[in-house]
């Protein structure tokens, strides 16, 4: 076994989940302006569709991994219920009231809970160079995403409450994946199952009139639909399963790279032009990385452990 190269194939997995991600939000922009979705039906219909999506494709490529026992279900119902519907629902309304800058920078504190909180729960090493990693990270996505004034963060004292909530949905969810890796067939399995659930959440909390909001608009349809199984399974899929190669921790500072690619995309194919101190930002963040990928290598990843029983 190399763990330096399971390390590095994690870590190509997690960049590329991660590039998947930061196409959603021209997605999300056309769904919620131009089609005027609701925010909460846009997030059920997204999980809705990946769960269908990745059960057909287990179920036509490899069926042995659709296999779940019952001692399996409180996993996925706090992996789906609480972790992915809480994010997704938190997430919307983190935007509402916070705006769409504060509210990537309060997401993107993931990180840092992540570094803590996968020291009490799964004793991953907590070190000084992940603790200024963490910190470094979340400085350059309040650069990306322009939070970086007073006037930004003039918001109610809820709303920031709720913002810090996604984060930490953000780092559970993390810790979940890592803590699933090698206790199910396949990564696909725990994406599959776990939006199922996320769906299932997320249907309690919907109105029929923001629900169908999109009618006939066949366009808005396919628009989600595409949405769904195109960069946001596959952006959800791969970094699951770099999870079997990575610490959460790590996995979770390079998922942060998403607001500075979103932003590089934004640039290259919106024509839009970025400010000195988001260049900064990017810059901070993938400093943040590549410091974060000097840890040197003390355990053996669990994608090597034995399953659990």
């Amino acid at each position: 076994m190399n763990i330096s190269n399971n390390r590095t194939r994690g870590v190509l997995v997690a960049l590329a989940g991660t590039t998947a991600w930061a196409t959603t939000g021209i997605f999300f922009s056309v769904l919620l302006n131009r089609y005027q979705l609701a925010p909460l039906a846009l997030a059920f219909w997204r999980d809705l569709f990946i769960a269908v999506v990745a059960l057909a494709g287990l179920r036509m490529v490899r069926p042995a991994a659709l296999r779940i026992s019952r001692k399996d279900l409180p996993f996925f119902m706090a992996y789906g219920f609480l972790g992915l519907a809480t994010f997704n629902a938190m997430w919307a309304y983190s935007v509402k009231f916070n705006g769409a800058a504060v509210a990537t920078v309060l997401a993107y504190s993931s990180p840092a809970f992540t570094v803590l909180l996968a020291r009490l729960v799964l004793g991953e090493a907590l070190t000084a160079r992940k603790l200024v990693a963490a910190f470094v990270c979340l400085l350059g996505c309040a650069f990306v995403a322009r939070a970086d004034s007073l006037a930004a963060w003039q918001v109610n004292p809820a709303g920031i409450l709720i913002g810090l909530g996604t984060g930490v949905a953000f780092a559970c969810y993390s810790l979940a994946g890592r803590w699933s890796a090698g206790r199910f067939a396949s990564s696909w399995t725990v994406t599959a199952y776990g939006f199922l659930f996320a769906a299932g959440g997320l249907a309690l909390v919907q109105r029929p009139a923001t629900l169908f909001s999109l009618g006939t608009e066949w366009r808005g349809w396919a628009l989600l639909l595409f949405l769904a199984v195109g960069p946001s399974l596959v952006g959800y899929a791969l970094y699951t399963h770099s999870l079997r190669d990575l610490p959460a921790s790590t996995a979770g500072l390079i998922a942060a790279l998403e607001p500075a690619f979103a932003a590089l995309m934004a640039v290259m194919f919106l024509g839009e032009q970025l400010v000195l101190t988001q260049w900064l930002g990017v810059a901070l963040i993938l400093g943040a990385v590549v410091l974060v990928q000097l840890e040197p290598e003390s355990s053996v990843p669990i994608a090597a452990q034995e399953p659990a029983a």
